[in-house]
């Protein structure tokens, strides 16, 4: 398995993912850091901690699905031209290693974006020198709920990516993905619920009330049944790429 991963790293050497990465982190951030910017300006009240991390998570709706779908894409789309999937199955390596190569590979990129983020949120924290210490406990919460949600996305991207070797199907189902995450306040609970782009707002350490004049942030309760019901939802897809993508004729 190790040499296979290795050569998922390999493979990608050249692709430049990192530094579309970079770029797609660096708007997102930039965007979120100037909304906070000019709410506080607008309401000193708002220069907590709790406002950057619920700007954040609000970007990540919008941006993780379409960074997901675009890095998924471009490690898969590899494997469509010059039939190098066909190659790769016909050493000794079952598909499913393959497949859960390629799994770990893509998250583990989307991991160091996700870090970069926190890093960045500490960042702007200090420098408008919110008041207390960076909360460790949000912060924890913040990266184990994108994390979490990302690993549900990515398995589905993973498994439309290597079932139709189209990638424009792939691709259009980010940016389906990054207009429900960005307006998921906007659904009922119980159908924003099982439309897994949204968590990246219900798994969120924060949300924001509003009130009649006002507005205010509240660290959010998190439930066993809403992270339970993201692990089942990219256990699913994974499991159902997976047993496709290994079953599907070459």
């Amino acid at each position: 398995m190790i040499n296979t991963l290795g050569l998922e790293y390999f493979k990608i050497r050249r692709k430049k993912i990192g530094i579309m990465m970079t770029f797609f982190i660096a708007a997102e951030i930039l965007w979120a850091f100037m909304s906070a910017s000019m709410s506080i300006a607008r309401n000193p009240d708002h220069a907590v901690w709790e406002s950057v991390f619920f700007s954040i998570s609000s970007m990540n709706g919008l941006f993780m699905p379409i960074i997901s779908a675009i890095v998924v894409s471009r490690i898969c789309d590899m494997e469509h031209k010059g039939s190098t999937w066909k190659m790769l199955v016909a050493t000794n390596v079952s598909r499913g290693r393959l497949y859960a190569a390629k799994y770990i590979c893509i998250n583990s990129l989307l991991l160091y974006g996700i870090l970069a983020q926190a890093a960045l949120m500490i960042a702007f924290g200090v420098s408008k020198d919110f008041p207390g210490e960076p909360p460790i406990h949000l912060l924890t919460r913040f990266i184990g709920g994108a994390l979490l949600t990302t690993l549900a996305v990515t398995a589905l991207q993973q498994w439309i990516s290597l079932a139709i070797k189209n990638q424009a199907f792939a691709l259009c189902l980010g940016m389906m993905g990054g207009f429900i995450g960005m307006t998921a306040g906007l659904f009922p609970p119980y159908a924003r619920h099982m439309l897994i782009w949204s968590y990246y707002l219900d798994l969120s350490p924060v949300t924001l009330l509003y009130a009649e004049s006002s507005t205010t942030y509240m660290v959010q309760p998190m439930g066993f049944g809403i992270i339970a019901a993201v692990v089942v939802m990219a256990f699913l897809f994974y499991s159902a790429g997976s047993l496709h993508v290994t079953r599907q004729e070459i």
